[in-house]
């Protein structure tokens, strides 16, 4: 694992440490233990989470600046990507980790405490989380690498960026999903500042990260309800 992430990330902005290395590798063995017994990651090769999973979420270091102890939420953070790999990267950010199911937070505690990482862990629905005015509107950068289509990932996310801050999301072939989400990120506050789009090494495949801006303030209606979201995309 650690041969195949320093060669992934050697062309990367982002300079690791040999302690930051060894804290991968350890999160790497422990992904592995705890997947035996909950379901974080189909991919469970050495390479392939060097790559698909450390390096691809080390390259936000590439194109976003990630300001000095920024505040940061990972919302549906799963096995903790991209957000722990980040806090590993940089130590200074002030941490959130976003997740509905409990399992996989307990996971994530368990590195923490291992990798010895100060971060918040917060057993929340997305949507709920968007709700909470401790939460709400006061995060400089939001990060998510969640399946869901752009337009229905605004909706969970941008209401947890501060104004001026910015949500980016992880993405592989994002072409239609940008064109279609337009609308709502206006309606939501945002706006599209950049699409970066690049080649994850080894041949891991095309990705894309979406930054989007926090121009003006979320209409409180929003996030809606799960299901109208899902069932009403805007």
């Amino acid at each position: 694992m650690r041969t195949y992430l320093t060669e992934a990330i050697k062309d990367y902005k982002i300079t690791l440490s040999e302690e930051q290395i060894s804290q991968l590798e350890r999160y790497y063995e422990l992904l592995c233990e705890w997947n035996e017994k909950i379901n974080l990651t189909a991919i469970t090769d050495p390479k392939g989470v060097a790559v698909k999973h450390f390096a691809d979420s080390l390259s936000i270091f590439n194109y976003i600046n990630v300001p000095q102890n920024a505040r940061v939420i990972d919302v549906g953070t799963g096995a903790g990507f991209p957000g722990l790999v980040l806090k590993i990267a940089r130590p200074d950010i002030n941490l959130t980790l976003l997740d509905s199911l409990q399992k996989r937070l307990n996971f994530l505690q368990v590195v923490c405490n291992e990798l010895n990482l100060d971060s918040k862990l917060i057993h929340s629905r997305a949507e709920e989380g968007g709700q909470d005015l401790d939460l709400r509107e006061s995060f400089d950068l939001v990060v998510s690498r969640a399946v869901a289509q752009l337009n229905i990932l605004s909706e969970y996310c941008i209401p947890y960026v501060r104004l001026s801050g910015s949500f980016v999301a992880f993405k592989g072939d994002a072409d239609g999903e940008i064109k279609s989400a337009k609308k709502a990120i206006g309606i939501l506050g945002g706006k599209i500042n950049n699409t970066f789009k690049f080649e994850l090494p080894f041949e891991g495949g095309g990705r894309t990260l979406v930054e989007i801006e926090k121009v003006s303030p979320t209409p409180d209606k929003y996030p809606r309800q799960n299901g109208k979201i899902k069932s009403k995309p805007l």
